[in-house]
């Protein structure tokens, strides 16, 4: 263990690049309708209720399977929906770029979506690990071979519980917010407490935002006061907000640190605000995966909702995640194909800051046959060539 932290510290890099427009304190103009889904142009969106062992899901599509490629597959937080919880960040011109290449999938969590009905009084909501297994339905329902998932807070924990359940359906993970502990019951009962004494969209709200945004970026967090107590079901969300709250730990452990210990086996990438409450839990969560296939992105000048709030320097740093799995426009992308092992993977326009600055060839092992490949290697400095691949921390 103490030769596997020194291999990790020795391969720590740091990265630094800067959003050219960060959206901060008072361009929120995504959330004043709360209707408008995505762009006014993308009519092609279509809306579905699947059936799945544990009832239906909402689920929202945009194109369908391409080839051997997988669908971007997202799960929003606790007190959003797809909408609230990507909208700006699917709408960014540099990443409706990278989209146009893959199907998109939004999930939303049961009862969740805009206009949803009331669930009955005595209603179990589904468990964490029951929302977990009712995504293989929806791979089933639209033929997708696997998916690249992309979650916030409670949508992280969900999407790391599937891909834990059922590595095969996953080809990697953007996982933003998470936290991999269950509450204690200390935590429980402060939770009860500020239930008490505080409102659903307030408990929400210091789930989202740090105290420092709650009391500074105050027409961002007031936005979305007004739009998670008037979109979102009131009764649904403290459902769905009392199971999060009375999760389990996620079972991983880093590789080597305890006997058959279980870990995320896809490419995974941490993301998490510099000012963000769930920032102590993501660093939790970067120490229990295995350091050859994780990246730990900690954004600057961003809180709790970084797809919101500095949706460029994402979207910069999803496209460099892509191409380290080996998905690249200029190799292949429109034909589905994969990049060949050892193929340098050269970095479009919107990503030459970041290259400049990572100075990184990126790998993959794979092939352009049609089977389904597993993306095993890593992003790697140019130096460390050869050398074991290590947690790739970015600080941007």
């Amino acid at each position: 263990g103490l030769l596997l932290q020194e291999m990790t510290m020795a391969g720590l890099h740091e990265l630094r690049f800067t959003e050219e427009k960060p959206l901060l304190r008072g361009q929120d103009a995504e959330l004043e309708n709360s209707d408008v889904f995505l762009s006014a142009v993308d009519t092609d969106w279509k809306e579905h209720d699947i059936e799945t062992p544990y009832g239906l899901l909402h689920v929202v599509i945009r194109g369908s399977p391409k080839g051997n490629r997988p669908a971007i597959l997202t799960y929003h937080d606790v007190g959003l929906n797809h909408k609230l919880c990507f909208n700006t960040f699917f709408n960014y011109e540099d990443m409706q770029e990278i989209t146009k290449h893959f199907v998109v999938c939004h999930v939303d969590a049961p009862g969740q979506q805009a206009g949803a009905s009331q669930f009955p009084q005595g209603y179990q909501y589904p468990s964490m690990d029951q929302l977990a297994a009712m995504l293989p339905s929806v791979v089933q329902h639209f033929g997708f071979k696997y998916v690249i998932g992309i979650g916030v807070g409670a949508g992280a924990y969900v999407l790391a519980k599937f891909a834990l359940i059922f590595p095969d359906l996953v080809e990697g993970l953007v996982l933003m917010n998470i936290d991999p502990n269950g509450k204690g019951w200390i935590d429980w009962a402060a939770a009860k407490l500020s239930g008490l004494t505080s409102t659903l969209p307030d408990t929400v709200l210091s789930h989202l935002f740090s105290q420092e945004e709650l009391v500074n970026n105050t027409e961002l967090v007031q936005s979305y006061r007004q739009q998670i107590g008037s979109v979102v079901n009131q009764f649904n969300l403290q459902l769905f907000l009392n199971m999060y709250n009375s999760r389990r730990d996620l079972d991983i452990n880093r590789p080597g640190t305890v006997p058959n210990a279980k870990t995320l086996r896809c490419p995974v990438m941490l993301v998490v605000g510099d000012n963000a409450p769930a920032e102590e839990g993501v660093v939790e969560c970067n120490s229990k995966l295995d350091p050859t296939n994780t990246t730990f992105l900690k954004m600057a000048d961003s809180g709790g909702l970084p797809q919101v709030t500095q949706p460029g320097k994402l979207t910069e740093a999803f496209k460099y995640f892509l191409q380290g799995m080996g998905y690249s426009e200029c190799q292949g992308w429109a034909r589905g194909w994969r990049v060949s092992a050892c193929a340098r993977a050269l970095p479009s326009a919107s990503m030459t800051r970041l290259a400049r600055s990572r100075t990184a060839s990126l790998t993959s092992a794979s092939s352009v046959d049609g089977t389904r490949p597993r993306a095993c290697t890593h992003s790697e400095s140019t130096e460390a060539m050869g050398q074991i691949n290590h947690t790739m921390e970015v600080s941007c």
